[in-house]
């Protein structure tokens, strides 16, 4: 279409021009003869050639000086050199043409032939200013785009990494307490933090089929009842129809080591996952002290873990404005809800 549209903007202002001076004159120009109208066609496609490719070399030079696109001034400069453009090439192959057919050269034909295509030049350089405009607004905005989820991404890379610390931190101190004990029954819960590390590692894809989540669960916490209290009271509850579901990875693990770390009093830890409708819900809730505990008789005050904060800035990121994440104390037990919709 680049290649033809030159052509038909010639044209175009060729039939104008004819079609304005016929109507003064009272000629037909379609009785005259069809070789004297070929030529004058040629002539006008030739123009029109001409004048796109000057016209976007102009406006090319322009966007090489890097001017702002919308400076008033830029849009005066680049007007005036469409003018004069237009000028010369119009007053190049129509002036003449039309000064050596018919009745030669009028006054309303030079007046024709300078503001007949001057209009058409105008409309033609806004479209091709507004297109650019837009392109440019859309390449931008996409640009905007890419880099604002390259920061998300950056920041859910933080995340994990900030996440790995903490989870080793509390899988080695459950391995240290044990070895004073039991050194073979440390070995093999050695082998248990392999699993639980690989899958974060290398079993870990973009989003994870929900019951593998659920397997690393059960793992996790048959490690954290190793160096649990033998009066712990535990009640899971997996629901057996999540299977294929996909979820983003160890959402929900923060949780349970959160319930695990603070427990006490009756040390009751009751964990549900399961499906409402969309939803997929997770509730745990643990037991926790009656008297917090002191140093040298100042109580001390549990500050929110970077589990937690953690926890909360992934949902965001991962599910905005698809979830719903809520926990605190109620009643002597903490108590944590997590609801994602798919």
């Amino acid at each position: 279409m680049k290649y033809i549209f030159p052509a038909l903007y010639g044209l175009t202002a060729y039939f104008f021009i004819r079609l304005l001076t016929d109507s003064v004159t009272g000629m037909e120009f379609w009785q005259r003869s069809w070789g004297l109208n070929g030529i004058e066609m040629s002539f006008a496609m030739g123009m029109g050639y001409l004048f796109i490719w000057a016209c976007n070399r102009l406006i090319a030079y322009y966007d090489r000086r890097g001017y702002d696109h919308f400076s008033t001034g830029r849009i005066a400069k680049e007007l005036w050199g469409v003018f004069l453009l237009n000028l010369l090439v119009q007053n190049l192959f129509m002036t003449p043409m039309v000064a050596l057919t018919d009745n030669g050269l009028q006054w309303f034909d030079l007046a024709e032939i300078n503001t007949v295509p001057l209009f058409l030049a105008f409309i033609y350089y806004g479209v091709k200013r507004s297109s650019a405009y837009l392109q440019a607004y859309i390449q931008n905005k996409l640009q905007l785009e890419k880099i604002t989820n390259d920061k998300l991404e950056t920041e859910l890379k933080f995340l994990r990494a900030q996440y790995h610390p903490h989870f080793l931190f509390n899988a080695l101190n459950t391995i240290y307490f044990q070895m004073d004990d039991d050194v073979v029954a440390a070995k093999k819960t050695v082998e248990q933090f392999a699993d639980l590390l690989r899958y974060q590692l290398y079993d870990q894809q973009e989003m994870v089929n929900i019951h593998q989540e659920i397997q690393y669960m059960q793992r996790f916490i048959d490690l954290q009842q190793i160096r649990s209290s033998p009066r712990l009271r535990l009640q899971l509850h997996f629901d057996e129809h999540l299977q294929d579901e996909k979820v983003y990875p160890l959402l929900f693990l923060p949780l349970v080591e959160n319930a695990f770390k603070y427990i006490g009093g009756e040390y009751l830890l009751q964990l549900e996952l399961c499906k409402q409708g969309t939803d997929i819900y997770f509730h745990i809730r643990n037991s926790i002290p009656a008297v917090e505990p002191e140093i040298e008789g100042i109580p001390v005050v549990r500050e929110k873990g970077i589990g937690l904060e953690n926890l909360q800035r992934r949902l965001e990121l991962l599910y905005p404005d698809r979830h719903h994440f809520s926990a605190g104390i109620k009643e002597q037990q903490f108590v944590a809800e997590l609801k994602i919709n798919l």
